[in-house]
C-alpha cells in the first residue's frame, strides 16, 4: 500500500476538498440568511432581546432592545459569513492550483483558507456560542437556542482549520 504521508497528493486534495466544503456551508448560510433574512433575523432578535431565557434570570440587564441594533448585529453575521466563504473558496482554489506543488509553495496557498476557516470558528464560537450562548443566554431558551448548530459548526471548522494547518513536507 503507498504511503499516504503529508506530501501526498490525496491528503492535499483532502484539504482542498475540505476548505470548500466549508466555503459551501458559510456561502449557503449567508444565502438563507439573504433570501430569508425575516426568519432569520427573528433568531438575532429574540437572542439579543433575551425575551424567552427564563423569567427569573438576572443577566437580564444585558439584552439590546434596539431593533436597529438588530439588524446591525445581523448584517455582521452575515458579512463573517461571506468573508468565511469568500477566504474558503479563494483558499481552495489556491491549493487546487498547488496539489503537485513542491511543499513550500502549497503551504503558502493555504493563508486565504486558514484565514476564512479563522473567521468561521470566531463567527460560530465567537459570535453564537460566547456572545449569544452565554453573554446572551440563549442556552436558557427553548425557542431561540441556535448552540447545537454553532457548536456542530465551530468544531467542524475546527477539525478543517488544524487539519489544513498540517504542514506538508
Amino acid at each position: 500500500m503507498r504511503d499516504l504521508g503529508a506530501a501526498s497528493p490525496l491528503v492535499r486534495l483532502s484539504k482542498t476538498s475540505m476548505v470548500g466544503a466549508v466555503g459551501l456551508f458559510a456561502t449557503l448560510a449567508a444565502v438563507g440568511n439573504i433570501t430569508d433574512y425575516g426568519t432569520n433575523f427573528a433568531f438575532v432578535q429574540h437572542v439579543l432581546k433575551m425575551d424567552t431565557i427564563f423569567p427569573g434570570s438576572t443577566i437580564r440587564y444585558r439584552a439590546i432592545e434596539s431593533p436597529a441594533m438588530h439588524h446591525v448585529a445581523y448584517a455582521f453575521i452575515i458579512a463573517a459569513e461571506i468573508l468565511a466563504a469568500l477566504l474558503c473558496w479563494l483558499g481552495a482554489w489556491r491549493m487546487a492550483h498547488r496539489l503537485r506543488a513542491p511543499a513550500p509553495d502549497f503551504q503558502h496557498a493555504k493563508a486565504a483558507a486558514v484565514a476564512g476557516l479563522t473567521v468561521g470558528f470566531l463567527l460560530w464560537q465567537v459570535g453564537f456560542m460566547s456572545l449569544g450562548g452565554e453573554w446572551f443566554g440563549m442556552w436558557m431558551s427553548e425557542q431561540w437556542n441556535g448552540i447545537e448548530s454553532a457548536f456542530r459548526m465551530f468544531i467542524t471548522v475546527l477539525g478543517v482549520l488544524i487539519y489544513v494547518s498540517m504542514r506538508d513536507d
